[in-house]
């Protein structure tokens, strides 16, 4: 062997001395990809028939570690050699093979890592088996050698937490030997020479014992019945990591069959797969070629709980805020939302003091609009009226320099009648962020018709800075998210008003998979807004449709929810409870209506929420409104709380099959022909036997 070779592209061997150190360099994360496998086993294979050598130091390029699986390999054929293998190569070496992993070890990375005979981690190390996220459990003997080196109860937390934890926290539980300073070359050659020394022992992690911690596996167990019983691969991690304490390659073998299995069969894991992508699909856009335009000072117009919400955003992101408000009071309670937001993050841990000083410091608070001349951006976060809408774009197109952007977050309105009133329909764009807009992650930027590339391509670069997912989203009322809310949200009115309580039917989707029900939801977010949305859709709903009065009687009482203490719920010391005046307004409307009420089951219920709901999401996507199916389903992931592990509204549809989604929509239309009505896609996609998925792809 000479002192350096090309194993291939991704894996080089260098002899130093009698070290061999085998570096993998497959960039940006150093997935481990069939390469990768393969080089790994020819790289140690290599180095043990070096009489030469007398140790062997695995080491990463970049700024990290192997962070896990190639994606590209995802519901592919599976590439031999399997990561198994390829790990029990490494681990069955005649010569001590040492790893010393830098920035992140994940998933595969760690298990790399824990087939080697000993780990010295670089500072600044985080390490994690996060193969719950996906759906998945550990696949290459995460499960077996995790217990063996730091116990059932820490491999148990860590895989099914999914959650990183410190270099220095994995050293505490055993899992890595010791944390080192320097570069990873360095500390892979100095841990190498350490062995050669007899100062860092190794030992083969298979033939550590492991101890039984029969509280660690019912804590667990009670965990899951409690917070993960929708998730297949749960239960299945617990059941692995029990099986630890008997054959190595028997536990090996029952923990690969679990990962096939899931990858093959649970709908769970196919969610949480798809949601997976989804994150990532989104991005890809007609703009995604255009430059964006360089942004560092954002006006933001309204110091409301939302406009406060995007400037805090903003702050955090690194940019200079602009903060308009009509009269000083307001803006005083703006600057002390953005304040509290501020000193929330350092509270949580997630900011320090020093951090939010410097946002502080870029915050200028205003009640002058023409002191936005010289910004950028400017975000319109003013009440839901566009006729105040349309004042504020008039006075911008004046004030605001050339180039600028001018972009309203409005929930509903038309962003083609905002842009009218401007002599640069080019520079005007949607971003609708969601409530609170500093927590949240989904960002929808709306275009327009006149909207210019670079603009959108702006929009996404924001969300980006902002760590949001933005997905792009054409004109219509409610854009994508909040126009199928709209229409489904109308369901639970119908189902309430037929005969089930809005807590059987808030439960009934919280078990399905919902954080809370409409309902709940409702309550939360002040029945008020969805209120104000009725009262300005009057006009122009038809007479066929049927409405359901019951929120607006129950908003005439100044019942508004949490607000309120009181809604479809009350909220007070005791806790949360139905809200019995609100019963004998449902019970009032029924009879008023001749309703007869009927019951429901918890399927049914489920049934009709989700057909409303795919029907109208198909519609979205069939006009457009929505780039592809996927893009409905990030925007309920990550704005909506649609559970992960159904991997998004569309998503489920192909698990129920178009087919009976159409024989749904026929059978309920029988009742309601006006509501329910077969969307021209659904139909289409169930005589050819075709799936969303199928639409992602074309996309």
């Amino acid at each position: 062997m000479s002192d350096a070779t090309s194993i291939n592209d991704v894996i080089s061997l260098e002899r130093v001395g009698e070290i061999a150190l085998v570096r993998i360099d497959n960039p940006p994360v150093n997935a481990s990809a069939q390469p990768v496998r393969q080089g790994l086993i020819d790289a140690v294979t290599a180095a043990n028939a070096d009489d030469a050598v007398k140790v062997i130091a695995i080491y990463a390029a970049g700024r990290t570690f192997v962070a896990g699986a190639d994606i590209r390999e995802f519901g592919k054929t599976p590439l031999e050699p399997s990561l198994p293998d390829t790990i029990n190569t490494i681990e069955a070496s005649e010569k001590p093979v040492i790893s010393a992993p830098h920035g992140t070890a994940l998933g595969g990375g760690l298990e790399i890592c824990m087939g080697t005979h000993a780990r010295v981690g670089v500072k600044g190390l985080r390490v994690g088996l996060p193969e719950i996220n996906l759906g998945l459990l550990p696949g290459a003997g995460g499960t077996q050698r995790g217990p063996r080196l730091m116990g059932m109860k820490h491999t148990l937390d860590m895989s099914l937490g999914g959650t990183m934890v410190p270099g220095e926290t994995a050293a505490e539980w055993g899992l890595i030997d010791k944390i080192e300073d320097g570069e990873p070359r360095d500390v892979a050659l100095k841990a190498a020479q350490d062995v050669l020394d007899g100062t860092l022992e190794t030992r083969r992690t298979s033939e550590l014992p492991v101890e039984v911690d029969k509280a660690a596996l019912e804590d667990a167990r009670a965990m899951v019945a409690k917070k993960m019983s929708n998730l297949a691969s749960a239960p299945m991690v617990i059941d692995a990591v029990e099986r630890s304490t008997g054959d190595v390659k028997e536990g090996m073998k029952f923990e690969r069959e679990c990962f096939m299995d899931l990858l093959k069969n649970a709908p769970s894991t196919r969610g949480m797969i798809h949601a997976f992508f989804a994150e990532r699909a989104v991005s890809k856009i007609p703009e995604a070629k255009a430059t964006p335009r360089e942004i560092k000072k954002i006006g933001v117009i309204g110091g409301g709980t939302m406009g406060s919400g995007i400037a805090t955003s903003a702050l955090n992101a690194g940019f200079e805020v602009r903060l308009i408000e009509v009269a000083d009071e307001a803006l005083e309670r703006g600057t002390g939302t953005i304040t509290k937001n501020l000193e929330g993050a350092v509270k949580r841990g997630k900011s320090t003091e020093a951090k939010m000083k410097d946002a502080l410091d870029r915050l200028s608070p205003s009640t002058d609009m023409d002191s936005l001349s010289d910004v950028d951006l400017v975000i319109e976060a003013v009440f839901e009226d566009m006729s105040v809408k349309k004042d504020i774009f008039t006075n911008l197109d004046r004030i605001c320099k050339k180039g600028a952007i001018l972009a309203s977050n409005t929930s509903y309105l038309d962003i083609d009648e905002i842009a009218s009133v401007t002599s640069r329909r080019e520079d005007v764009i949607g971003l609708h962020f969601f409530s609170p807009a500093h927590i949240m992650k989904l960002l929808e930027v709306v275009v327009a018709d006149k909207t210019a590339p670079e603009v959108v391509a702006t929009g996404f670069n924001l969300a980006k800075k902002m760590k949001k997912i933005a997905v792009r989203a054409g004109v219509c009322d409610g854009f994508i998210g909040n126009r199928i809310l709209a229409y489904y949200g109308k369901t639970a009115g119908y189902l309430m008003e037929d005969g089930a309580s809005p807590e059987q039917i808030d439960t009934a989707l919280e078990n399905f998979g919902f954080a809370m029900g409409p309902f709940k939801v409702g309550d939360l977010a002040g029945l008020d807004i969805g209120w104000a949305n009725r009262k300005r859709m009057n006009a122009t709903r038809p007479n066929e449709e049927r409405y359901v009065r019951i929120h607006d009687k129950i908003c005439e009482e100044g019942w508004y929810g949490r607000k309120t203490g009181k809604g479809f719920y009350i909220y007070d010391d005791e806790g949360i409870r139905p809200n019995p005046e609100a019963l004998e307004i449902i019970d009032k409307e029924r009879a008023a209506k001749g309703i007869t009420p009927r019951d429901f089951t918890d399927q049914e219920i489920v049934d009709r929420y989700m057909t409303a709901m795919i029907s109208e999401a198909a519609r979205v996507v069939e006009e457009g409104i929505a780039l592809r199916p996927i893009d409905v389903d990030a925007v309920f992931l990550f704005g909506y709380g649609f559970p992960r592990f159904r991997g998004g509204p569309l998503k489920y549809a192909d698990e129920v099959g178009a087919k009976e989604v159409v024989r749904r929509i026929e059978e309920y239309a029988k009742d309601d022909s006006y509501y329910w009505k077969v969307p021209d896609i659904l139909r289409r996609m169930a005589g050819k036997g075709e799936t969303f998925e199928d639409l992602n792809k074309e996309g």
